[in-house]
């Protein structure tokens, strides 16, 4: 099965979380910042590790947008190792609102408009 990595912000902390279950539930290792970082561990340090192992970065987003830092510099970090060939390979997920420009151009999974069928496509992407 494959390593699934959940950006998101906090604001949208509740929904990822389920997101997050539903794609445990489906077999696949997940990394979710609740789950990874614990009282004492290096944030940088959790989620480098969590980006590194990660086969899919599933970026969560919503009208309070993806310009926070975390969430820019995990996805961010992602489409830097896709673009330098690694195998690794971001897939949006609309909560709410609009995709970043840069990702304007690649299908999401939209479960503001449907979430059981969003997460029905987002699962069968992770291969």
């Amino acid at each position: 099965m494959a390593n699934v990595f959940i950006s998101h912000r906090k604001s949208d902390a509740t929904a990822a979380k389920q997101l997050a279950g539903e794609i445990l539930a489906a077999g696949h290792t997940v990394w979710f910042d609740e789950w990874e970082i614990g009282i004492g561990d290096s944030v940088v340090a959790r989620i480098n590790a969590g980006l590194e192992d990660t086969s899919y970065l599933v970026l969560c987003y919503s009208t309070a947008d993806v310009t926070s830092p975390w969430v820019s510099r995990e996805w961010m970090s992602a489409l830097h190792r896709q673009m330098e060939g690694h195998n690794v390979r971001i897939l949006p997920v609309r909560l709410s609102g609009s995709a970043p420009a840069i990702l304007a151009d690649v299908k999401y999974a939209d479960l503001a408009e449907d979430w059981e069928l969003g997460v029905e496509q987002l699962i069968k992407a992770i291969r």
